[in-house]
């Protein structure tokens, strides 16, 4: 069943589909961390001053769009279902994930001011489905957070593909969601794009 803390649980970030097998370097792993160390900052700079929900999303919008892989979450959380709906089914899902995952993350930001989250790079491992940057996020006021974000190297410019939270992947536990709901609801896909619609009026 969809729950509002499993899609708060997105983050500012994505998922997508699994990754082609790249032949990974060492250079490209230091890269994938100077760019989520990167994003991270921006991340931060961007929320200075932006005192209503309006601004945040404003802000954030076109930033989530360029630093992670959207669409690829959407049709990953979708799964099967997505080569069983209609182009019109399809469009509308598209943009309601979009709303949902900016709604998702300001919210999650919803009481930052000017303090500034922190981003600390750990090790740095090139797997066959992207590079994992694993790092500590510490945000004032909140205990730090174990989080590996998961790189996409071969877009230009990079995107983020998944996020483990404590080790639990993000995208993976939308799917799992969003699977439960419809299976709940006669895999009607009408249903779950309802659903997703009251969420992304919220905020």
């Amino acid at each position: 069943m969809i729950t509002r803390s499993n899609l708060l649980r997105l983050g500012a970030a994505g998922a997508a589909m699994l990754l082609a097998s790249p032949a990974w370097s060492a250079g490209v792993a230091e890269q994938a961390g100077t760019f989520i160390q990167h994003t991270g900052s921006q991340f931060s700079d961007l929320l200075v001053g932006a005192d209503t929900i309006a601004e945040k999303k404003r802000r954030l919008q076109p930033f989530i769009d360029q630093v992670v892989d959207v669409e690829g979450a959407a049709r990953f959380c979708l799964s099967r279902y997505w080569r069983q709906a209609t182009p019109e089914q399809q469009r509308e899902y598209l943009q309601l994930f979009h709303a949902v995952l900016l709604n998702s993350v300001v919210v999650r930001v919803g009481d930052y001011r000017n303090e500034r989250t922190r981003v600390v790079i750990g090790r740095t491992e090139a797997r066959e489905d992207g590079v994992y940057v694993n790092t500590t996020v510490d945000r004032p006021g909140n205990p730090p957070a174990n989080v590996t974000w998961i790189v996409d190297m071969q877009r230009n410019p990079p995107k983020i593909t998944d996020l483990l939270v404590e080790g639990t992947s993000l995208r993976l536990t939308i799917r799992n969601d969003y699977t439960s709901y419809l299976s709940h609801h006669g895999n009607d896909l009408n249903s779950l794009i309802d659903a997703l619609r009251k969420q992304a009026d919220r905020t």
